[in-house]
Formats: structure tokens, C-alpha cells, sequence
């Protein structure tokens, strides 16, 4: 019997050609092939470590499969040949290091083909009609404003931009000792831009709504020459020497950076090397994760507006949890160059601000592709803050209104459409397994930090519970591939679905947190807006 897919493809190609001509054996693994046979897998060096039956049996309750006495023995006789290149690129001889900034070939793309687009088609941005509104006497007044009000205070020249930059370091100061918000300020950079946004703006060089107005930036977007720690203590003193495309165009826009702003270590939960971010509304709770600082600065009127960013529920979490509004842009509007990788098929970056469209005065300014970040692509931007609601269609899950995570708040907010001219429209998502999904971001952010993990440098995070990433991590290296694949065609099984169900409505309202809502419009690319619209207590 023919002992490698080699050997039984070279005796049955040749024994069909003629039977006058006896076919040699095939050369053992690791030697050369006559010439003429057919590729094969198996045929390379051994490499790895040594297993055996009782290996693949272990294996086995991990991966929920079940293997014969005889199939562990030849999974195991071939092992370190059949799989050696798995391990080469990792341990060698050929090691290969990949580069932090290198994409994976596969890319996500939430426009599913065969479909009507439903994308903007046309550049629109018309704001909210000027109302001249006096300066406020109380620096909290001018604090608290939102960006639509600093934007037309500063463009007339009611405050210099160089006084409103003042009066947020000021407050960042004050206020960070209690919140835990600001892992870097940013005062002589930020006084530097203040001072020539005023010249710019005195000479009549206004670049737009965000000129002058001093905003922060989760920590994970790098700032050349200014530490970009990602919130953990691994990269506490990293210091990039590029600006990241996000931060650039808003430099550009003529805003003013003030402080780097916490994130939960990696970008998950509140806890970052300082501390733990709080709430400002109700400092004995965190401010929920991981933009946590742009949550609690941009409630505590620290900051003009902020920039956090999500891969499955970053904005929204801390958006509601501080009651601001965040907006999670359509995956690939906005480009990720130059900030912190998590999940490269998830990862999104987007504002955080005190009024609705405030966050699309910002969104103005980041949108477009770039060329360093391959998911990003060319989008239409189409807001006219005066056009109406009326005949908009609302879906709701009945059974996500009616169940925790959903409060008396949320029903409110359902019932009080009809006032406003919107119907209601009740929509359902199968009962599937989406948590299923999470398998493409554990497996995606275990690559992203495969070297951090092997070297032990995720032992030195503070959160080392159960469902944080240094112990996901690790798991991580025992997921099977086969179920990352299937993962990913139920990822295109469950986009189709939103798409069915988004052909019967405008726009979905759910509770913030309702779990489903979250990893299906994160994996579907769905673009997402969390505001405030009444209080919980």
C-alpha cells in the first residue's frame, strides 16, 4: 500500500500510462522526486515537536472531534512533515518576521455583491443655520458647549482659540486626578497650534468647524514625537515618528491636539497602566471601555471633542455609559494608517462629541481612503443637518424592547418616535450563534500580537482575568483554522441577513448594549450612532 499521496499518484499515473513499465518507489520525505511526479504535500523537511497519539487525543476535546486509535496514529506518524511549514515561519530555519503594519491578503468587504448600493451618492454637507448665540460668562458654559457652538464662537472671533486651549488644559489638569483620563498632555504642541489657528483665522484663513477647537485622542493613534502607548505596559514609552493618517487631516482641519486619552490596555475594558478611567457622572464606576478617556473627557467638557475608535463596542459602550454621542463609522470610511491594530477585519476609528452633529463635523474631516490602510476605501459624504425625518422607517427587535439589556429609557425613546413623524417597524434576526463571530477576532488579534504573547509581555498587563487578552491570547493559539474559515462564511451568512433585513427599514434602533446588535453590525461593517436620550436613574 502506498505509504504518501506521492507515492500512490506516481504508481497509479504511471501504471495507467503503460503496464510495461514498473513504476520505482517514491522517495521518503525530505529527498528528491523523479522527475514528472506530481506535487504533493509532505514531501518537506520535519520540523516542530514530537507528538504522538495521545497528543491528538488531548487535541481532540479541544477541537470537539473525534479521531480512530489508527487515524491519531498516522495524524501523528506525519505531523512534523505535513504541517512543518506552520511551524517554520514561526520557529525556523526559515523564520520570517511580519511587520506590525502588514495586512492580511483577505479583506472584509461589507458591500455584499449582487446588491443595490446604498451607499451617498454625492458630496452634501450642509450644517445647522448659524444662531448668534453670546459668549457664556461661566468658563463651564463654554466648556460643556457642543462643537457646532465652539465652531461658531471661534470662526467669529468671540474666543481666540489660544484662550478655549487654555481653559481645557486648565480643566484636564483639574479634573484628570479624579478621572484617570489623560495618559500624555499635549500643552506646547497644542498652544503652538492655538496660536496660529488665530493668526490663520485673524488673516481670514478659516479651514472649517473644527479650526481652533482643542480635541484629544484615544491613546492608539500614533503622534509623531509624543508617546503612543496603547494604554499597556509594554509600550508605556513608545514614541512613533509618523503622525497617523486620522491625526494628520485633523492637524490639517486646524484642530488642537491637548492630550493622548486612555484606553483599556489593547484597547479592552477601562484599565490601562495608570489606573482605572471613571465615569464623571458616577466616579465609583469606570467609564466602561475601551475609549474610555474620550468618553469621560468629552462628558466632562475636558475636551472640544475626541476621537475613540471600536472593533466590538469601544465607542458605543463608553458613549452611552458617559452619555455622550459616538459615532462608528461605515468599516473602511475612515483609514486606520498609523493606528494600533487589534482586529484588521474590525477595527474602525471614529468621534466621540457632546451633540450629534458634531460627530459629523468631524467625520467630515477623516473621511477618505488611504493608501496605507488596504480596507480603506472612497466614500461620498451626504448630511444636510436641516432635512427631515418624517417617513423614515425605524426597525426594533420587539423581544430586545422588552428584556435587559433594554431599559424604561429605550421604550421611551421607541414610543416617542410616531411624535416625530418616524415609523416604527418591527423587524427579527434568526436565533443563531453569533458569538460564534468572535472567533475571527480572537484568532485576528492573537496575530496582531503574536510576539507580545509568545515573549510573555502580555503577563505584565494589569488585567490578567479570565476575559481579558492576555489569557484570550493564548487560547488563541489553540483555535482550529477550519472553524476560523467557517466563522468567516457565517460572517457572510449573517451580512446577507442584516441585508434582509435592512431592505425593510432605514435605520434599527436597539438597546446599546443588546449583545446581538453589537457583533452582528460590527462583523457586517454597519455604521453606528449612540446618543443620549434620557437617564437611567
Amino acid at each position: 500500500m502506498a505509504s504518501s499521496r506521492r507515492q500512490f499518484l506516481t504508481h497509479t499515473v504511471i501504471g495507467l500510462a503503460s503496464t510495461a513499465v514498473s513504476a520505482a518507489p517514491a522517495p521518503e520525505a525530505g529527498t528528491s522526486a523523479p522527475a514528472g511526479a506530481p506535487p504533493t504535500f509532505g514531501a518537506g523537511p520535519t520540523v516542530g515537536p514530537e507528538v504522538s497519539p495521545t497528543t491528538f487525543a488531548e487535541a481532540e476535546k479541544l477541537m470537539q472531534v473525534q479521531l480512530t486509535p489508527a487515524e491519531r496514529t498516522q495524524a501523528a506518524g506525519t505531523w512534523r512533515v505535513s504541517m512543518a511549514p506552520l511551524h517554520e515561519r514561526r520557529t525556523g530555519p526559515r523564520k520570517l518576521a511580519l511587520e506590525p503594519t502588514l495586512s492580511p491578503a483577505s479583506q472584509w468587504n461589507p458591500s455584499l455583491p449582487g446588491l443595490k448600493p446604498t451607499a451617498p451618492t454625492k458630496d452634501r454637507f450642509v450644517r445647522s443655520r448659524a444662531v448668534k448665540t453670546p459668549l457664556p460668562a461661566k468658563e463651564e458654559d463654554i466648556a460643556f458647549a457642543p462643537l457646532t457652538q465652539l465652531s461658531r464662537w471661534v470662526e467669529s472671533r468671540a474666543i481666540t482659540s489660544e484662550r478655549l486651549t487654555q481653559l481645557y488644559l486648565e480643566r484636564l489638569k483639574r479634573f484628570d486626578p479624579q478621572l484617570q483620563c489623560v495618559i500624555t498632555l499635549t500643552p506646547e504642541l497644542a498652544l503652538a497650534q492655538a496660536r496660529q489657528a488665530d493668526r490663520d483665522i485673524a488673516a481670514g484663513r478659516y479651514k472649517g468647524p473644527l479650526h481652533g477647537i482643542p480635541w484629544g485622542a484615544k491613546d492608539l493613534v500614533d503622534t509623531a514625537g509624543i508617546r503612543t502607548t496603547y494604554g499597556a505596559e509594554p509600550f508605556r514609552d513608545r514614541v512613533p515618528t509618523t503622525d497617523a493618517t486620522v491625526v494628520d487631516r485633523l492637524h490639517r482641519a486646524g484642530a488642537v491636539l491637548v492630550a493622548k486619552l486612555s484606553l483599556g490596555a489593547l484597547a479592552l475594558n477601562d484599565i490601562w497602566f495608570g489606573g482605572e478611567t471613571k465615569n464623571p457622572w458616577l466616579p465609583q464606576e469606570g467609564s466602561s471601555g475601551s475609549s474610555a478617556g474620550p468618553g469621560a473627557a468629552t462628558a466632562a467638557g475636558l475636551v472640544g471633542f475626541s476621537l475613540g475608535s471600536e472593533t466590538g463596542g469601544s465607542i458605543v459602550s463608553p458613549a452611552m455609559r458617559c452619555g455622550i454621542t459616538g459615532l462608528r463609522p461605515t468599516y473602511g470610511r475612515v483609514p486606520r494608517t498609523g493606528a494600533m491594530t487589534l482586529c484588521w477585519s474590525l477595527d474602525k476609528l471614529g468621534p466621540m462629541t457632546r451633540g450629534v452633529e458634531d460627530s459629523l463635523l468631524v467625520l467630515a474631516a477623516l473621511n477618505g481612503p488611504d493608501a496605507g490602510d488596504v480596507a480603506s476605501v472612497p466614500a461620498k459624504l451626504d448630511f444636510d443637518a436641516g432635512a427631515s425625518v418624517k417617513g423614515l422607517r425605524v426597525g426594533y427587535v420587539p423581544a430586545w424592547m422588552k428584556e435587559s439589556p433594554a431599559t424604561d429609557v429605550d421604550r421611551a425613546a421607541l414610543e416617542a418616535l410616531k411624535g416625530v413623524g418616524l415609523t416604527p417597524v418591527e423587524v427579527r434576526f434568526p436565533d443563531w450563534p453569533y458569538s460564534a463571530l468572535n472567533v475571527l477576532l480572537f484568532a485576528e488579534a492573537a496575530a496582531a500580537f503574536e510576539d507580545l504573547t509568545l515573549s510573555h509581555g502580555v503577563d505584565a498587563l494589569k488585567m490578567q482575568v479570565p476575559d481579558a487578552w492576555p489569557n484570550l491570547f493564548r487560547q488563541a493559539r489553540f483555535l482550529s483554522a477550519v472553524d476560523y474559515v467557517q466563522a468567516d462564511r457565517l460572517r457572510r451568512k449573517v451580512a446577507q441577513e442584516m441585508a434582509r433585513v435592512m431592505s425593510q427599514v432605514d435605520v434599527l434602533l436597539v438597546p446599546s448594549l443588546r449583545d446581538e446588535a453589537l457583533t452582528i453590525t460590527n462583523h457586517t461593517g454597519h455604521p453606528s450612532l449612540t446618543l443620549r436620550t434620557g437617564f437611567v436613574e
